[in-house]
């Protein structure tokens, strides 16, 4: 498991998320159907990490998804997260601001689903929109989102400091597999719902997105708070890897059940 984090993780610093050197439909010698059964062994590991983590109710966990559009980050939620708990995972998903959020600084709406201690918190879209699509639709000047990289470092690591372990992906789909699912969206009534018609304004700046996300990456992945790009062609490969991922921080926070009440073996329940 460590030498597939190591290959997914960004180290951070110039250079070091290479996305145009990272292949998006990449399976890392995995088959398919054995993929399920190991998502399954994931999955039983994770019920058990995050009970464990709820009951001790001293830590948390906050997961951040970004990518651009069709790269599965609701499917990623429902095939990971909707596996556990739901009275431990705060789903919130972050679109564009509101009259009341736009009031305020740009990290306000953010702060206030920081996970409680016991909770995973997961963010569809997140504090990062504010260093990416206001990047490149020029939502903000270069000297406004510039120093954003930083604000965002310092919160994380607030955020870190406070008991909160930071787990960041990034879906690295490739724009051949992205026109692929717009197409499916197109055709299909029941997820006609889905295509919106500025995504396609989105795809035509892919390059100016890849360079805004790359810089975003390598300038915010830290030893407390750090970026995975995980290959998102391949739904299957994706799955797992995120679930080991959250498996192997679960595991570094090491939550504990708390002791019982002294005296409980001596209780007859009439």
């Amino acid at each position: 498991m460590r030498e597939l984090l190591r290959v997914l993780r960004v180290d951070g610093g110039k250079g070091s998320a290479r996305l145009d050197q990272r292949d998006c439909g990449e399976t890392f010698g995995w088959e398919k159907e054995q993929s399920y059964l190991d998502l399954a062994d994931e999955m039983t590991e994770l019920v058990e990490l995050q009970k464990r983590l709820f009951a001790d109710g001293s830590s948390s966990v906050l997961v951040v998804l970004q990518a651009m559009d069709a790269a599965g980050k609701d499917s990623t939620i429902r095939s990971i997260f909707s596996g556990l708990n739901p009275a431990g995972v705060d789903v919130n998903p972050f679109g564009v601001p509101t009259n009341e959020e736009h009031a305020h600084d740009y990290l306000w709406r953010i702060h206030h689903h920081a996970p409680a201690d016991g909770q995973i918190g997961v963010f569809n879209r997140s504090h990062y929109e504010d260093v990416l699509v206001v990047r490149v639709k020029g939502f903000a000047p270069e000297k406004v989102w510039k120093k954003r990289y930083d604000h965002i470092a310092n919160f994380e690591q607030m955020l870190a400091d406070e008991g909160t372990t930071i787990i960041k992906i990034f879906l690295n789909v490739s724009r051949n597999k992205q026109k692929e699912r717009f197409e499916e969206r197109l055709q299909r009534p029941d997820k006609n719902w889905k295509f919106r018609v500025g995504d396609l304004d989105d795809r035509a700046r892919w390059p100016d997105y890849m360079e805004a996300y790359t810089d975003a990456l390598e300038k915010t992945s830290t030893d407390d708070a750090p970026w995975y790009v995980v290959p998102a062609d391949r739904k299957w490969a994706r799955n797992v890897c995120i679930a080991r991922i959250l498996r192997h921080h679960l595991e570094e926070i090491n939550p504990q059940y708390p002791d019982p009440e002294p005296g409980l073996d001596e209780i007859v329940i009439d």
